[in-house]
């Protein structure tokens, strides 16, 4: 996957309707400065651009693998344009999130938004709820996201206890 042209093809779609949106899953955690293999680009946008998210992908020859009011995913025939996960945030979480975006360096180098490390958590402990088979991984991401300076601990632990996950919170953090 090209993923600086697939960004470009991202930005263009919701450029259209000058929606809001950052990058997330493992470009964002690439761009925190924690590479490790990603075969997708995840990307989090407003929920009032989904109808413009699956009509412009779909135009741009991506099949819609999956959609729901939260997320939706897409793939391309081309491995070169890959598959495009996006996430849906409305309200006073699109507030939070949009308010709060970090730029940073992402592939070759293109300048992308990113979320906040504690934010990319949030994804993370729902996306275990969700699917408890990830949890190795995003656990392992969520561990180096804690690691960055300035990251917020109590903010981070009440998203694990939310989700009713305070097992794996104390898993992850022994305590501390």
């Amino acid at each position: 996957m090209n993923f600086g042209e697939t960004l470009d093809r991202v930005g263009t779609v919701l450029a259209a309707g000058n929606w809001q949106w950052a990058v997330a899953g493992g470009v964002a955690l690439s761009a925190y400065g924690n590479p490790r293999m990603t075969l997708d680009l995840d990307v989090v946008t407003e929920a009032a651009a989904q109808d413009t998210v699956v009509s412009g992908f779909e135009a741009a020859g991506y099949v819609t693998l999956y959609r729901s009011t939260g997320f939706s995913n897409h793939r391309h025939p081309d491995s070169q344009w890959g598959r495009v996960d996006f996430i849906y945030v409305d309200g006073g979480t699109a507030r939070q999130l949009f308010a709060s975006l970090r730029s940073l360096p992402g592939p070759q180098g293109q300048s992308v938004s990113v979320p906040r490390a504690e934010h990319l958590i949030a994804m993370k402990v729902q996306a275990m709820k969700n699917a408890p088979d990830r949890a190795p991984q995003d656990l392992a991401d969520i561990a180096y996201l804690l690691s960055l300076p300035g990251t917020d601990l109590a903010e981070a632990r009440g998203y694990f206890v939310k989700a009713d996950m305070s097992d794996r919170w104390e898993q992850l953090t022994h305590g501390r």
